[in-house]
């Protein structure tokens, strides 16, 4: 499926201040209008840029990727839409599954699964399940929201007893609670938002927008990201370069 090499030279090298990236996969559909084709057309060129995407990470050395593949908002999409999305993560599943032991990717899916198709549904768990020991994480957010994600940390808190939290205790009931938060964030599509993504852990994240619709990113996107990256001095709410 995405067949890794040891190191891809076409991109900057990475060290343990960049190990995990999030995409926001934005602009398939006008990338589909731009040339005259339905909008399906363009969720499928951008599950090659999905995979093309996901390799090159794995070349470089990143050890955690999310990408939003679906939000608690896209429900209101065409259905038409919706329906050939959810046949491509149908298609992502059962490829991820057959190539499991070359690819060695860990799959974790974010969000409510209660509202997806029960045979989709079923083949996600059983995904997380048969790759819960690989070492690359790829977390697919679907059908999420980050304002849902919180509020729902915080309802199950209350349902286990709690009167006061802390924000660790918010942060162990998230979707993510298995993986640090992102370094970097990636958007595509000429768009600067969140969009409900990632809303928690997003709060010292690095930014990167680009005008390029999804389904063209590539190397020489990502390289650039990734040089954006470390161009910059990420201060966590202190101040760089203090003297003693």
């Amino acid at each position: 499926m995405f067949g890794f090499k040891k190191k891809n030279k076409g991109l900057p090298p990475v060290d343990e201040r960049l190990s995990h990236i999030a995409f926001i996969m934005d602009g398939n559909g006008r990338w589909a209008q731009n040339k005259g084709l339905p909008r399906e057309y363009g969720h499928k060129a951008g599950a090659e840029a999905f995979r093309r995407v996901i390799r090159l990470c794995g070349d470089a050395g990143i050890k955690a990727i999310t990408v939003y593949a679906f939000s608690t908002e896209n429900w209101s999409r065409p259905e038409r839409e919706v329906r050939a999305i959810m046949e491509l993560l149908d298609e992502y599943i059962r490829e991820a599954e057959r190539t499991d032991e070359e690819n060695g990717i860990r799959y974790v899916f974010l969000g409510d699964k209660q509202a997806l198709a029960p045979d989709l549904r079923a083949k996600a768990e059983h995904l997380e399940t048969l790759t819960r020991e690989n070492k690359l994480l790829l977390n697919i957010a679907l059908n999420y929201g980050g304002r849902a994600e919180i509020t729902t940390a915080v309802n199950q808190l209350i349902k286990e007893g709690y009167t006061s939290v802390t924000e660790a205790d918010i942060a162990s009931h998230l979707y993510t609670s298995h993986c640090a938060d992102p370094d970097l964030i990636v958007r595509t599509a000429n768009e600067y938002r969140l969009s409900n993504f990632l809303l928690w852990q997003a709060a010292y994240s690095e930014f990167y927008f680009t005008p390029t619709l999804w389904p063209d990113f590539g190397e020489e996107e990502l390289g650039e990201a990734i040089r954006s990256f470390y161009a910059r001095k990420r201060k966590f709410g202190g101040l760089a370069d203090r003297k003693k």
